[in-house]
Formats: C-alpha cells, sequence, structure tokens
C-alpha cells in the first residue's frame, strides 16, 4: 500500500504506520510505501491522522506513450473489482515529458475501463466524478505508471466534522501534523489563540482522547467487491474501546465572531465541546490562564497560523503585527512553548524570539516554516509594568 501525505510529514506518518503494524515501511517523498494485510488497509484510513490517501497498486509498468497506456490499462480484469452496473472515477496525477496533462492520462485510462467492459458485456459503467462506487489512481512519474485503486474516496484530510470553515482555513491533515511534530503530550493545557475555524483545537482533542481520525466518515473500500463488513465492524469497536479522557484544558481564541461561531458549530460536530473552549477575544489582550488558587500559570502550548498577508490590507503591516506577536508572547505566555507557522517567511524574522526548531512545511502550494519558541519563565508582574495594557 501507499500512504499520501503532505512534504515535512513522512517521517511521522512512518511512525504512525509502525504504531498500527505495518511492515516494510519506505519513506518516499509526500507518500509511504508500506505492506499489511486488510485489515491495516482498513486501520490505515481509520487511524491516520497525515495520510490524505491510501492506495492500493494494481499494477506498474514502463510507459512511452497513450497507446502503450491504454493497452495496460485495458489489460486489467477490472470486472474482478467492479461491475457494470457500479460507477467509477480516475484521478490522475503526471509528472515527467511523456504525459504532461494529467487530466488526458485519466481520460485514456477511462477510455480502455469503458472499452474493456463494452468489448466482454456489450455496455459499459458510467463515470461519477463525486460518489463513485470505485476511484482509480493513476501515476505517471516519467515513464513509470502505477495504476491503484483509492480505498479513501475523497481526501482522508476531510474528517466529516467541519462543514463551515473560515477564510483561508487549515487542512486537518495540516493541523494534525503539526501537532505530532510539536511533541505534545496530549496531557497538558493547549491554547490557539487564532483559532479560526477550530481545526487545531479539534485535531488536538481528537489525539488527546485516542479518537480515530476517520470515526466521522466512510470510505471507498466499504464499496469494494472484497468488503469485509465483520472485521471492519470488529476494527471500529476496537477504535472506540480505545479512547482514552483527557484532563487538560483546550483553549481557542478569536477576534473575528464569525469564526469563532463556526469554530463552535465544527466542535460541537466532532463531540469534542466537553474538551474545548472557544470565545471571542483578540490575542493581543489575552494572557496565559492562571488556575483558582494558584500564583502563576502552569505552563503549556500554545499554537498559532496567524494571517500571512491575506487578511491585512497591505503586506507592510505584517511585520510590525508579527513584532507584536513575539512582544506579547514573551510577555504574557512566560513558562509556555509557542509553536508559529506562517507562510510570511519574512515577517516571521521579525518575531525578536529565538526559534529553537525550525521545520519547513507546505499550506497547500505556500512554502511555510513552523517555529518553535520557549518562552522562560519571568516575573508576570513585572511584565505587566512593563509593558502597559
Amino acid at each position: 500500500m501507499v500512504a499520501k501525505t503532505l512534504f515535512g510529514f513522512e517521517e511521522i506518518l512512518a511512525e504512525e504506520l509502525r504504531a498500527l503494524g505495518a511492515e516494510e515501511i519506505e519513506i518516499m517523498t509526500r507518500a509511504v510505501k508500506y505492506k499489511g494485510d486488510k485489515a491495516l488497509l482498513y486501520k490505515s484510513n481509520l487511524h491516520l491522522r497525515t495520510a490524505i490517501k491510501i492506495l492500493k497498486p494494481l499494477l506498474s509498468f514502463n510507459v512511452g506513450n497513450e497507446d502503450q497506456l491504454y493497452r495496460k490499462v485495458k489489460s486489467i480484469k477490472w470486472d474482478e473489482y467492479f461491475s457494470v452496473a457500479e460507477t467509477f472515477a480516475i484521478d490522475g496525477v503526471t509528472s515527467g515529458k511523456v504525459f504532461t496533462h494529467s487530466k488526458y492520462a485519466a481520460l485514456k485510462s477511462k477510455d480502455a475501463i469503458v472499452d474493456q467492459f463494452r468489448d466482454k458485456y456489450g455496455e459499459r459503467p458510467s463515470v461519477d466524478l463525486d460518489e463513485p462506487d470505485l476511484r482509480i489512481n493513476i501515476h505517471i512519474a516519467g515513464i513509470k505508471c502505477t495504476v491503484s485503486l483509492d480505498s479513501s474516496g475523497s481526501s482522508l484530510g476531510k474528517r466529516g466534522y467541519k462543514l463551515q470553515q473560515v477564510y483561508a482555513p487549515l487542512s486537518e491533515v495540516m493541523a494534525a501534523g503539526m501537532i505530532l511534530l510539536s511533541g505534545w503530550d496530549k496531557k497538558s493545557d493547549f491554547i490557539d489563540p487564532m483559532c479560526g475555524s477550530g481545526t487545531i483545537l479539534i485535531e488536538a482533542a481528537l489525539m488527546a482522547q485516542n479518537i480515530p481520525a476517520g470515526s466521522f466518515r466512510h470510505f471507498t473500500f466499504e464499496t469494494w467487491k472484497d468488503f469485509d463488513e465483520e472485521l471492519w465492524n470488529k476494527i471500529q469497536a476496537a477504535g472506540k474501546a480505545q479512547q482514552i479522557p483527557f484532563t487538560g484544558t483546550l483553549q481557542g481564541y478569536d477576534n473575528n465572531r464569525k469564526a469563532v461561531a463556526i469554530a463552535q458549530a465544527n466542535i460541537d460536530r466532532a463531540d469534542v465541546a466537553d474538551f474545548v473552549a472557544v470565545e471571542q477575544q483578540d490575542f493581543f489582550k489575552s494572557e496565559a490562564p492562571v488556575a483558582e488558587g494558584e500564583e502563576e500559570n502552569k505552563g503549556g502550548m500554545i499554537m498559532m497560523n496567524p494571517p500571512y498577508g491575506e487578511r491585512l490590507d497591505e503586506d507592510k503591516d505584517m511585520i510590525p503585527f508579527y513584532k507584536e506577536i513575539g512582544t506579547h508572547l514573551k510577555h504574557f505566555y512566560n513558562g509556555w512553548d509557542a509553536w508559529i507557522l506562517s507562510g510570511n517567511l519574512q515577517a516571521l524574522k521579525f518575531v525578536g524570539l529565538r526559534p529553537s526548531r525550525k521545520i519547513r512545511l507546505y499550506n497547500g502550494p505556500l512554502e511555510c516554516k513552523m517555529q518553535k519558541y520557549e518562552l522562560y519563565r519571568g516575573s508576570k508582574k513585572a511584565a505587566k509594568q512593563k509593558l502597559p495594557r
């Protein structure tokens, strides 16, 4: 099998697969190849937090032109995987000089499949791009082509709990990968002070309680001819039995009232409202929470994905904005570990704090950096005197 992921998440995806019992793990670029049985294929879709797709390769071959692609795809016995009465769709991914258009490669592959059915049965299956019974993946890199079954269907990043989102939302896979890379212990307090749709908070809540990432959706393998419903039910039941309680605090802020309402709706849909609290608040007027009866905060993790520039009027506003982020963290979140993801690499240099870790990632097509800042504990009283509010 091949689990596809985002750039920079390959190692943590491999760790997730090892925990599930995968064998012969091979790390690739934006993907991890591995071996396992049908149960592992089901578990991969249900449990993996940093995977986008789980592909089951059927045939790999060299291809030099469109006729070779047509013949090779047509050589696969497609009626072993779906019937003429069912629907299918093809996703094409190409790179190299032979096939420069992924849609054309998908079209030639579609022709080969429908022609095989027409030759054998006198009729052809229909294409359904939205909810097909079988989704096929054609990947061509240079002259090497791999034809796979897509066991997931829609991206695994579409968990099913986020029906609404704000402008420039963070994907579920991106949020989960950030949390895993941060090394959060899943016990200490966690704050997202610019929470938007609430994605980082929800992924942290699911992770802390060991709730499978795929608990809210269905997968294409459930329509396959060899689908084992009894095995799938057992795997789902085992996933529910492994859930654990969370005793920490997950808190989100956003200064946009609409964003807070959207985040709350998503939190409710994910059934984590008992563990996650969001409120309308300006980060620059916030400070680390202090428990009742305590003199100072006990520390924790703060993670944010601040605007890169698109949400502010002009790019020149970003440098003072990022400076203010660093200043506020230093004076009002001492004792915490802060992680900032940003695609504005220039503005990120002006946070004014020394990062202890730097990780290169991509948020969609945008190159980003995720940086860690260790906010050493100091006197809150002195900080307040130094920085009037």
